[in-house]
């Protein structure tokens, strides 16, 4: 069995559900890969454990069986640039809060590996998003594509944006707001949720428009099938606005064409036995905890 293991912030707190992990991957003679930045922020605790090293520029190959994503819900997102298009299947332990993504709690961490052991899990397969900026700029490059959401988003200004939008070349409306969000099923629960966009669940094939705070009042959420092609083009006060994709950002000039879509490829989700979309939505969002229920 082959592990790759990433983590974006390191707290001492933390240090023994990181042993533990270790610990479980080397009683099943696990080969185990650390990211290199990662490997720094906890080398004091590594010595007994053998492990190689892997970095965004050596990358990963399709060969590993499992990646393990120590954080909160930002570290997961970040994870999917290290996976891109291989096919790794991935996990989450929760080290932060909320945690959608990343389910697994720090304390269950040796579940990870002896559920992952037993075959106690399903393989989710989740849509992704990317986008198009013309042959002129290239602002991400080859990491073109977010697991939650794009957003486009104003820029340097506390004034509205006009966010033209086309759907398969037939224009929709012109959002007035500070941005729209062009989210996944998994990013429904994300910053999506926030600005009153629905619960998706992961295995829709759909996505979803959400304004951000729009001016045209009657502007509401809207749910589409997943094989949408969208354009985007936006104007305003400022010279540029932003684009991002899940926490990685550029300033894009106004004007230009934003072409969205879904990916080609789909990152695949370890869904442990244990585990659900279901019970992380009564867990997380606390469904039923009415009292009255």
């Amino acid at each position: 069995m082959k592990v790759a293991i990433y983590g974006q912030t390191f707290q001492e707190q933390d240090k023994a559900f990181v042993l533990e992990l270790l610990e479980e991957l080397q009683g099943i003679k696990a080969s185990v890969f650390i990211e290199e930045d990662f490997c720094r922020k906890i080398d004091g605790c590594l010595s007994q454990y053998p492990h190689g090293k892997f970095s965004q520029a050596s990358g990963l190959d399709s060969s590993f069986d499992m990646f393990v994503s120590f954080g909160g819900d930002g570290t997961m997102l970040r994870a999917v640039t290290y996976i891109k298009d291989l096919g790794i299947p991935i996990v989450g332990v929760n080290t932060g809060r909320l945690g959608f993504l990343s389910t697994f709690k720090k304390e269950d961490v040796r579940k990870v590996v002896t559920e992952f052991v037993a075959g106690q899990y399903s393989i989710v397969e989740r849509s992704l998003v990317e986008v198009a900026l013309g042959p002129d700029l290239e602002e991400f490059g080859d990491l073109n594509f977010a697991l939650n959401e794009i957003t486009v988003s104003r820029k340097d200004t506390t004034s509205m944006i006009t966010v033209e939008t086309y759907l398969n070349e037939e224009y929709l409306t012109s959002y007035w707001a500070d941005g729209l969000i062009v989210s996944t099923p998994t990013g429904s629960t994300g910053y999506s949720l926030s600005c009153g966009g629905p619960v998706i669940a992961p295995s829709a094939k759909s996505l979803v428009l959400t304004p951000i705070a729009p001016h045209n009042l009657n502007a509401r959420p809207l749910v589409i099938s997943d094989d949408t092609q969208i354009r985007l083009k936006v104007s305003g006060r400022e010279e540029n606005h932003l684009v991002s994709l899940d926490s990685r950002i550029a300033s894009i000039a106004n004007g230009m064409e934003i072409r969205i879509r879904k990916s080609e490829f789909t990152v695949k989700m370890i869904e442990y036995k244990s585990e659900s979309f279901l019970k992380t939505l009564r867990n997380k969002l606390l469904w039923g905890q009415d009292k009255r229920n």
